[in-house]
């Protein structure tokens, strides 16, 4: 008898076709052991009785019976290896949710240790023993537990996808080699994962800048949520201010005109009481004067009748013809209403001069014909742009290739700058600024996040500012010239409507980083868009109102003296000192600042006849060192007083003197 500790091993259970357990275990007249199914099924596919293990051939099928004592066995063995599973099962980890579980186990599944590319199946430690042991289910291929098995073989010839297509792009199995994807270039899946991971790394990398450009953009976003809080604050303050002063404007208006109004009501009862009093005291008299004609007339002494001839007449009284009490208050809204206009206007004045103030920093722009789209045609000056035919240019990184637009020559990373541009006859354009790394052959949006600070016009009537999202504006008649401004350190982009001195629209809290070029769109041509974009020259005129302002105008004489200067630049006196620190800077020939610069380039470039009429009269009247307060009009002031402290430039050697040289013959 065998030792209790004897057991058969799992091979003598196995069968040769299926490679599993018996199950209904049969014997061949060979002496050799099958699953009931499996013979059957294998000998039904087969021309020959033969037995799968000796070759020997049966001239008839066996009529085969199941082994009871096999199966016994079997049975036996099931449960002894059952056993043996549950107790090993309880010191293996039980598989955890995305983990492989096994696929022999019943009841508490635990995790898988190998997955077999031929039995499709995954096993825990103690399953998969057949396959480490079994001489034959040793020559399986087995691989770290892995699901849907399936999804690992050549859905064609049922073999394990072991290579890697690189003609294709697929994995394929052994027999795929040579037939469809013969004389093909194959690696294995390990050596294509690899080159795959270093892809993969690359990506991450990428995925991780992203991300942190992402959060570097919410830290921007919260920033400028912060400024924009603050800039709301001040606006608001600013804006409160502002409509109390004009509210106690007009409520003072008001009480003057009430006030106005009453006085003159009750002088005019007062007067009327006057006359009436008056009037009393002569009825008075009369009604005296007539009881004395009354008993007179009915006197029958003669003597005193012809005697008391004084009674004869009424007595002596006003004219009260021409004496009314008719009070005219014709006119005194319209005199309200016009002080009050005049008031509002100084106050206007002083609001407006932002405009004023912004164009000190005007910088002269050209158009980069390298931008420009195809379908756009620039001047030979590089001031215009408009659309026309397309022609045939280099796709080069900085041109534009979907939208129409063109970018200036010029970019600025720092300080303030201003420029205007003519939109007349316009019915559609886009204006603004946007960073140097915009994507020039993409068609995204124009809108801050993409890097664009745009303001449009659509279909001739609508207004609106390329923020996230647009914000439609109401303009109650359109702009014939824009101006932009941009603080670069401030992160302000402002749109004017120049005629108007009004702003159209801000953007704030902008976060710049790198260069901004100014940015032109004439928009499509419809049949009533035809008309250029123009970048106009920026006009600040000095207006001047003196009690004394001499200086000096030939060629060698004492420097500039100002003694009172009260208005410039429309009655604003405030914005006089940039400007005129620099021109008294130029006039010394001392060392021009970045800001004087700018100042200097906001002068005008060009005159109107009226500025030469008036230069001429100033030239011929030079020689006697007139006093300008004296010979000439304010106008006149206004336009000729720029030209003598250039000329006073040219003659101390400024840094600046070719182009006060150049300015000045404007005056010739």
């Amino acid at each position: 008898m065998a030792s209790a500790n004897y057991g058969p091993s799992e091979d003598q259970f196995l069968c040769s076709i299926c490679l599993d357990v018996f199950t209904d275990p049969v014997t061949t007249p060979c002496g050799h052991n099958f699953c009931i199914n499996c013979i059957n099924e294998h000998w039904n596919t087969s021309d020959q009785n033969r037995c799968p293990m000796c070759k020997k051939d049966f001239i008839t099928r066996p009529d085969l019976r199941v082994n009871t004592f096999i199966s016994e066995m079997v049975v036996q063995f099931r449960q002894s290896a059952q056993q043996k599973a549950s107790s090993s099962s309880s010191e293996q980890q039980e598989s955890k949710p995305g983990e492989v579980p096994c696929d022999v186990c019943t009841g508490t599944k635990v995790k898988a240790l190998k997955s077999c590319l031929v039995c499709l199946a995954s096993y825990c430690e103690t399953h998969l023993e057949p396959h480490l042991t079994a001489s034959r289910l040793q020559r399986h291929q087995l691989m770290d537990p892995v699901e849907n098995l399936e999804g690992r073989m050549c859905t064609k010839h049922d073999k394990p996808l072991e290579l890697f297509c690189k003609s294709d792009q697929t994995c394929v199995c052994m027999l795929c080699t040579v037939l469809d994807h013969k004389n093909h270039e194959y690696v294995p899946l390990k050596e294509e994962c690899e080159e795959k991971k270093v892809e993969l790394k690359k990506t991450e990398a990428k995925i991780q800048q992203m991300i942190q450009k992402r959060r570097v953009k919410i830290q921007e976003i919260k920033h400028s949520v912060d400024i924009s809080e603050e800039d709301a604050g001040r606006e608001k303050a600013e804006g409160v201010q502002v409509f109390t002063d004009l509210m106690e404007s007009v409520e003072r208006g008001l009480k003057e005109l009430l006030k106005t109004i009453e006085e003159k009501q009750e002088a005019t009862k007062k007067q009327a009481e006057a006359f009436i009093r008056e009037l009393e005291e002569e009825i008075s008299e009369l009604m005296k004067r007539s009881a004395e004609v009354e008993q007179l007339s009915l006197s029958e002494d003669h003597l005193h009748l012809l005697q008391s001839s004084n009674i004869h007449q009424p007595p002596p009284t006003k004219d009260w013809t021409e004496v009314s009490v008719c009070p005219s208050y014709e006119g005194t809204v319209v005199r309200a209403v016009s002080q009050l206009e005049e008031t509002l206007s100084k106050k206007m004045k002083k609001w407006f001069a932002e405009l004023k103030r912004v164009q000190m920093f005007a910088v002269d722009l050209t158009l980069d014909p390298e931008t420009a789209h195809p379908y756009l045609i620039l001047s030979d000056d590089g001031k215009q742009v408009r659309l026309g035919d397309w022609k045939n240019l280099p796709n080069n990184p900085e041109r534009f290739s979907n939208w129409l637009c063109v970018l200036t020559k010029q970019s600025f990373s720092s300080g303030r700058f201003y420029f205007e541009v003519q939109v007349e006859g316009k019915t559609w354009w886009y204006l603004g600024v946007n960073r140097e790394s915009v994507d020039r052959k993409g068609s995204s949006p124009l809108s801050p996040q993409d890097g664009y600070w745009t303001l449009w016009l659509i279909n001739g009537n609508k207004y609106k500012a390329s923020d996230g999202p647009p914000v439609d504006l109401s303009v109650k008649s359109g702009p014939q010239k824009v101006g932009v401004f941009v603080d670069y350190e401030q992160g302000v982009v402002s749109f004017y409507d120049v005629e108007a001195a009004a702003l159209i629209y801000s953007f704030t809290g902008c976060s710049f980083t790198e260069k901004l070029f100014p940015f032109f769109n004439p928009g499509g041509n419809d049949g009533r868009n035809s008309a250029p974009l123009i970048i106009s020259p920026v006009r600040v005129r000095l207006f001047i109102r003196c009690a004394q302002l001499q200086a000096t105008y030939c060629y060698t004489h004492s420097p500039l003296q100002v003694y009172t200067i009260t208005r410039m630049l429309r009655g604003d006196q405030d914005l006089f000192e940039p400007l005129f620190i620099f021109l008294y800077r130029a006039a010394w020939g001392l060392e021009l600042m970045q800001e004087d610069e700018n100042t200097f380039a906001s002068l005008p470039t060009t005159r109107t006849t009226e500025e030469k009429e008036a230069s001429t009269k100033f030239r011929r009247e030079r020689a006697g060192r007139p006093s300008l307060t004296q010979n000439y009009s304010e106008t006149e002031i206004l336009l000729v007083a720029p030209a003598h402290l250039w000329q006073l430039s040219l003659q101390r050697n400024s840094p600046l003197t070719s182009r006060v040289s150049a300015l000045w013959r404007l005056t010739d």
